[in-house]
């Protein structure tokens, strides 16, 4: 992960997946789990929906339209990333180049997997979403997301707030994962050991 992330965690393109329950099987489907890389997957992403039988980009998905190359946010709808645990959905994502993920709601193991890998994920309700969604449809967006703030800034000085664990906003901040954040104590862990030994001898 990055370590100089500061107030704006990402800005770019918005690419709407207008979808409910897209799952780590249509993220990353079954046949590239096979690699013991943890890198070559980003033209595995949303393959069945990405490509048509003959290999060729489907011209009807949305990742494949013109105005949409290059997207570093995207939106969806509730109940993304469902189904198995592979870690390698976050990757995929990741590696084609999103940095950001906004749904209605996100499935706790894809959570967590996601924030592990530096990516940032915004769950807003119901009704915001449809905003954003209505938003997109008047044209490609350019969308900046201020974490240390909480805030999606649209231009224009609108934003939008929204609410993020602060483990999870301190450590996509800081650009440490959970062991970088375990090595950010070692100190006081040593310090917890020497005073153990000096009370208790024995376990020196």
């Amino acid at each position: 992960m990055n370590p100089s992330i500061h107030t704006i965690f990402a800005g770019g393109l918005v690419c709407p997946l207008d979808k409910n329950n897209v799952d780590t099987d249509q993220i990353i489907p079954k046949q590239f789990l096979t690699s013991v890389s943890r890198d070559g997957f980003a033209d595995a992403l949303f393959f069945d929906w990405r490509y048509l039988s003959d290999g060729s980009p489907n011209p009807e998905f949305v990742l494949n339209a013109p105005q949409y190359q290059g997207a570093s946010i995207l939106l969806s709808r509730a109940n993304f990333g469902c189904g198995s645990s592979r870690e390698h959905a976050p990757w995929a994502l990741q590696q084609y180049g999103f940095q950001v993920i906004i749904a209605e709601s996100f499935a706790d193991i894809f959570y967590n997997n996601s924030a592990n890998n530096g990516m940032l994920l915004i769950a807003l309700s119901k009704g915001n979403i449809d905003s954003l969604f209505n938003r997109c449809s008047e044209g490609p967006q350019q969308w900046q997301i201020d974490l240390k703030n909480q805030e999606i800034r649209f231009g224009n000085n609108a934003a939008l707030g929204f609410d993020i664990d602060q483990d999870v906003k301190q450590r996509l901040l800081s650009g440490l994962d959970f062991i970088g954040s375990s090595e950010q104590l070692a100190p006081k862990i040593s310090d917890f050991e020497q005073s153990r030994k000096n009370n208790l001898p024995w376990l020196g």
